[in-house]
């Protein structure tokens, strides 16, 4: 798909990190960009900075997710663009005993359902949402009608002690991928995923060098933490080569995520 001034995007969690980054990228080759995120301050001023708009949006909230499309659809037309980055993280192990008192309890269930709400089924709602508008649309010749791109983690495939939450949530991204591809098949649109490792974001940003520096030990080459727009660049190949469709692709310089 080539982007021009005509085409529209959609991009979640764009008003921090992975999102951020990719929706500047998309802006800049020209597309224009809604965001929808929960931060007002600062998606307000991606949005400003980039001549794209921003919608609030509980991506968990099917009336606020309707709301955003409302918006975004209204000031810039159907999206044939739509980038899930919305995601939240969670650290508890399924069942575990207190070390001082020698207690024992399962995982908090409303903290599991918030991440599986949030990763997963927030971004099956966007998804699915946005093709069901993207069908309207006449097809860009052979590049169809739209693009799906979904981020899951390498934690879909070893997720560490602690991480049976977000890994779950995320391991349900990169199972959804190949059946949402076969579903919009004969629409003319494709769907992917990225399933990024350490990537310099506000998570990771808040960390301790030295865990950091710990982290970066377990990556191939090079061994550094990747940059969202490094993320963005992948999104933007994605978006160019109509040839990638129902694929899910780590981009991780080459890291296996040890048990912790």
């Amino acid at each position: 798909m080539k982007i021009d001034g005509s085409i529209a995007a959609i991009v979640t969690g764009g008003a921090s990190g992975l999102g951020e980054g990719t929706a500047r990228r998309l802006a800049a080759d020209g597309a224009k960009v809604a965001i929808f995120d929960m931060n007002a301050e600062r998606g307000e001023m991606v949005a400003k900075e980039i001549g794209g708009v921003f919608c609030q949006v509980n991506v968990a909230d099917e009336a606020s997710v309707d709301a955003g499309f409302e918006k975004a659809r209204a000031a810039h037309g159907q999206e044939r663009i739509m980038v899930n980055c919305a995601g939240v993280g969670a650290a508890e192990k399924t069942a575990r005993r207190s070390s001082s008192s020698g207690e024992i309890s399962a995982h908090n269930i409303e903290r599991f359902s918030r991440v599986i709400s949030i990763n997963l089924i927030g971004s099956f709602m966007c998804a699915a949402k946005s093709a069901a508008g993207m069908m309207a649309l006449d097809p860009l010749g052979d590049s169809g009608r739209g693009l799906i791109v979904h981020t899951a983690s390498v934690a879909a495939q070893d997720g560490q002690i602690g991480q049976v939450a977000y890994s779950a949530s995320k391991g349900g991204i990169y199972g959804m991928t190949l059946p949402m591809s076969r579903d919009l098949a004969k629409e003319g649109i494709r769907v992917n995923t990225i399933l990024p490792g350490f990537f310099e974001t506000p998570i990771y940003q808040q960390m301790p060098p030295e865990v950091k520096t710990s982290l970066a030990s377990h990556l191939q080459f090079p061994q550094r933490f990747g940059t969202p727009e490094e993320y963005a660049d992948l999104v933007a190949f994605m978006v160019n080569s109509d040839y990638i469709n129902a694929e899910c692709v780590r981009l991780d310089a080459g890291a296996r995520m040890p048990p912790k």
